[in-house]
Formats: structure tokens, sequence, C-alpha cells
């Protein structure tokens, strides 16, 4: 733990790095640390974080500009909109290895054609970042879930001819939750492809007006809320038993589902009419967990060791949320977490990420 933090001094003093933009920007010509290896005992570990953002300008001015999907008030929102130099100082600054991109959905709303040429820059953008660094980067697809039959080839095109890893998804999609039939093509060819699926939130917009008032619940409260209901709409609709290969990753921990699993057990014994009796589950809900991923942005050891206990550590990713500074010492959150031995630290750190989304070791 003490070698952890002494690189992390280390390295952070090196670059000038405040993890925010303007200080970011301004480190853009400093010399890089040397990148130290993360070990646990005597073994090095590649560091993968599955949860890191970016954003490009041309996507975004199909849709109106950059005001029109980024929130200029929201801390480390500006380098969403990704110089790589700079990222990578950052991501040494972590001791991150490599970072598995995502871009948040802003076009599911959009009319179909739009969506797709938004899709296409972000795709071929992504494609062409990893190519260019695929030692320290990998990339989810976009994907034009609005259009399922076009998701459907978005998604083999991402797998099989630009590189990328899987797809980044929101929460619903418009009025369709994500256990809709009309998606069910979308998760036929992820589970035929081994995509994997990476699920961020969007939060939920009809509890906006009790958000308001202080504490952005629209964000801290709404955000795991959304992952909440859409990973107990995967659950109870039965769509993890229709797609049992599917590999689905979910931000912040999963939401609030995780604390509070067992809950999904008994409801349908306490209120038989408020379950459909023509879905029989071939599972207790909370099993399913156990073959969901979820990332480690749980803030806490006590958080860390509970999602452990709950899902196993087998399921269990680095995520960091960067460059939106909620945890900005991911790999420190790991190694503070003594409830975890060498292996599961291992394992969380990088080689379930590696394991997962087919990436070297």
């Amino acid at each position: 733990m003490n070698n952890r933090r002494n690189f992390l001094a280390t390295a952070a003093a090196a670059t000038g790095i405040a993890f925010c933009g303007c200080n970011m920007l301004g480190s853009a010509h400093a010399a890089a640390p040397a990148r130290r290896p993360v070990k646990v005992g005597n073994k090095t570990v590649k560091t993968i974080d599955v949860h890191a953002h970016c954003v490009f300008h041309e996507a975004a001015a199909l849709v109106g500009g950059d005001a029109a999907i980024m929130n200029p008030t929201v801390k480390g929102a500006a380098e969403g909109f990704l110089a790589v130099e700079q990222r990578l100082k950052a991501m040494d600054s972590q001791a991150i290895d490599m970072e598995v991109l995502s871009i948040n959905p802003f076009w599911y709303n959009k009319e179909r054609d739009l969506g797709a040429q938004v899709v296409k820059i972000q795709n071929e953008k992504l494609a062409e970042l990893v190519a260019s660094k695929p030692d320290r980067f990998a990339a989810f697809a976009s994907l034009t879930l609005q259009d399922p039959q076009l998701a459907v080839q978005q998604l083999e095109m991402a797998m099989k001819k630009q590189g990328l890893r899987g797809a980044a998804i929101g929460d619903r999609v418009n009025d369709w939750e994500l256990s809709d039939p009309a998606l069910h093509p979308v998760w036929a060819k992820a589970e035929e492809l081994g995509a994997t699926l990476f699920i961020h939130p969007q939060g939920v917009p009809e509890v906006n007006n009790r958000m308001k008032g202080n504490g952005w619940l629209a964000n801290t409260i709404s955000n795991p809320l959304g992952t909440t209901i859409a990973l107990s709409h995967l659950i109870f609709e039965g769509t993890l038993d229709k797609f049992p290969g599917l590999k689905i990753v979910s931000a912040h921990g999963g939401g609030f589902l995780p604390s509070y699993a067992d809950r999904s057990d008994h409801a349908c014994f306490v209120s038989p009419p408020g379950c459909d009796p023509k879905i029989v589950l071939k599972k207790k809900p909370t099993e399913y967990l156990n073959q969901l991923y979820f990332d480690t942005l749980v803030f806490t050891p006590e958080a860390l060791r509970h999602l452990a206990a709950q899902v196993g550590t087998s399921q269990l990713m680095l995520g960091s949320d960067y460059p939106y500074p909620w945890e900005m010492h991911p790999v420190d959150h790991i190694f503070a977490t003594k409830t975890l031995n060498d292996a599961q630290k291992l394992a969380i750190l990088g080689q379930n990420a590696a394991r997962v989304l087919g990436l070297k070791a």
C-alpha cells in the first residue's frame, strides 16, 4: 500500500497534474513520468480501468455542438474531449495501464439517420485511437439502439472489423427498458459475438421534480437508480435466462441493487399479484448477480467488501469514471480493501477485465 501511495504522489508531482480541466491542460508539455508497474506481492498486474469516458467534437457538432452534450459546470467535463498525451499522463499518475473508453449515449432520442452518423464517427475514431495505442486503450462501441437492426450491424462491424470490445449502452432506450423484446436481436448478436455490454445510466428523468434542491440528486440518486431498474428488469423479465452467455458490466458498482439484493428474492412471495406467473425464472433473482460484472466505483473499502461478498471477486473490474473526479485513486482503493487477498486484488485490478474483454493480461 505504501508503495502505491508513494508512486501516485511522485507521479502527480512530476506531471503537475491536478484532476480538473485547466491544470491538466496546462501540463500538456510536461515531461511524462516513467510508468511503474503495479505489483501485488511479487506479481505484476496490468491495471485496466473499464469505466473511462471520452467525447469527440465531430460527433457533438452533429447534434448542436459541444454544449449540447456536456455540462460545463461538472469537473472534468472538458477533458472528455480527449487529448491523447494529456490522458496518458493522467493514466500514468493513477497507475492505470489501460483505459477501456466509452461514450455515454446522447443520440437515442435523435432521428435514426442522425444517430447513425453520430455512431459512425464515434466508432471510427475509437477504432483509430485504439489502433494507435493498443497497449493503453481499448474501447466500447456506440450503437444506434433506437433502431435495433442497425445496432446489430454496427456491433458486428465494431467487433469484427474495428477492434472494439463490445458496446457502451444506456440503462434504457427512450421508452424501452433493456429487457424489451425489441432489443433482443441486439443481445442475441452480442452473445453470439462474445461482445461485452457496458451499462452506464442516464438517470431517471421522471423523478427529476423530486431531485430538485441541494446535493445534485439528479446524479447522486438517479444514476445508481437507473442502473438498479435496468438490471432488475433484465433479471425479472427473464432476459438473462434467454441470453445466459451475455456479458454485462454495469457502472457504479451496479447501482443500489447489490446493496439490497436479497429483497428481490422475497418480492414475488410477498405479493404474487405484483409478478407475472407466465415468467418462471431459472434461478433466484440474487443468483443472477453472479453472472453479471460490476465496476469498483463504490468509494470505500467497506462498500467494496460488501459488493465482493454479494457478487464474487471474479465479477469485479477496476473503474474510475475518469475524467470526472469521482475516484482519483482507483488502484489505491483496491489495496485499501484489506478483506481482499492477493489473488483477488490481482483479479480486480486487471485480470478479470482482460479475461472478459479478451485483452492481453
